[in-house]
């Protein structure tokens, strides 16, 4: 098998309020609700996992909801700062409309890379974009009563990360990841990988002047990049070594195996398997509806559940 990346395979941030980030990227949005869990590291937080029917790789999008009056956080260099949704050709009229409804900040629709997009903010300032994508999007979205596949989010597009200078970081995605620069506008620089069809594209955007980001509410904590399985990941973790980069340890994430590293710009990057997926402990009907904790916790099940904040 090709040790290859293949794009995006979830995108992890922090939010304040869990019923209000719930709510939001369900039901106002319209992603299956895939999984809720804790913090491995913290589990007296949750950990919660939005995507589409079964949880794909690139689709996936997970929040550790900190609670209410978190420190927020500051958009600058050395961060992820935005996150591309692929939509529907058309369905830009359907989303301003969806976001007047329900109060959310927004930009009139505009267009990069002969892209048409709208940009707004989640309720905890974190930036998303729904871009009708160029590029055909035949990966079949999860559907609501209120939102229908002609409308509805397939899963990333992009990433956006910012950063002081773009040189190492493009290394990074060219020399180990295999992406090529597909195109430049300006101080935006777009890679892409070509060993998959959707979420395979990352850009850079050089601002030279940036002070550093901070990560707390309303940012991305890390970008994960998918690999097929634990011999590939494991690949990537010598290649990463041999740079003198420091990366983890192989850690096992329950849904996937995974390994980080903070590449050159300051971005938290991860590696993650797409085995051994989510229904290794939910069936496909069931996903996202029982608190699933992780081997290490189970005994401490009713204190946990005591602490977690009620979700409907």
């Amino acid at each position: 098998m090709e040790n290859k990346i293949l794009g995006i395979h979830h995108i992890t941030a922090i939010a304040g309020d869990a019923q209000r980030n719930f709510n939001f990227y369900s039901k106002i949005l319209g992603l299956r609700f895939i999984k809720k869990t804790v913090n491995f590291d913290d589990p007296g937080t949750y950990h919660f996992y939005f995507g589409d029917e079964v949880g794909s790789a690139g689709t996936i999008l997970t929040f550790f909801p900190w609670g209410e009056g978190i420190q927020q956080g500051r958009k600058g260099s050395g961060m992820a700062t935005e996150i591309g949704y692929s939509v529907p050709k058309g369905s830009l009229d359907f989303w301003v409309n969806r976001l007047d409804q329900n109060n959310v900040i927004y930009n009139k629709p505009s267009e990069k890379f002969g892209e048409r997009y709208v940009s707004f903010l989640d309720p905890d300032g974190l930036k998303l974009e729904l871009i009708e994508s160029k590029t055909e999007d035949n990966r079949k979205p999860w559907e609501t009563d209120e939102i229908k596949s002609e409308n509805a989010l397939k899963g990333f597009h992009n990433i956006t990360l910012t950063l002081t200078d773009i040189k190492a970081t493009a290394a990074i995605l060219t020399n180990v990841f295999g992406y090529e620069l597909i195109d430049q506008n300006v101080n935006r620089y777009r890679y892409a990988t070509t060993a998959v069809e959707n979420a395979a594209i990352v850009d850079l955007v050089e601002l030279p002047e940036e002070k550093k980001g901070h990560v707390a509410n309303g940012s991305v904590h890390h970008v994960a990049f998918r690999v097929k399985n634990d011999e590939i990941l494991m690949h990537f973790r010598e290649k990463i070594e041999a740079l003198g980069i420091g990366i983890t340890p192989q850690i096992d994430r329950q849904y996937f195996h995974s390994l980080y590293f903070r590449e050159p710009g300051g971005v938290l990057f991860e590696i993650a398997t797409d085995n051994p997926g989510f229904t290794i402990d939910e069936t496909l009907e069931d996903l996202g509806k029982g608190l699933k904790l992780p081997p290490q916790y189970e005994s401490r099940r009713g204190e946990i559940e005591n602490h977690l904040a009620k979700i409907n």
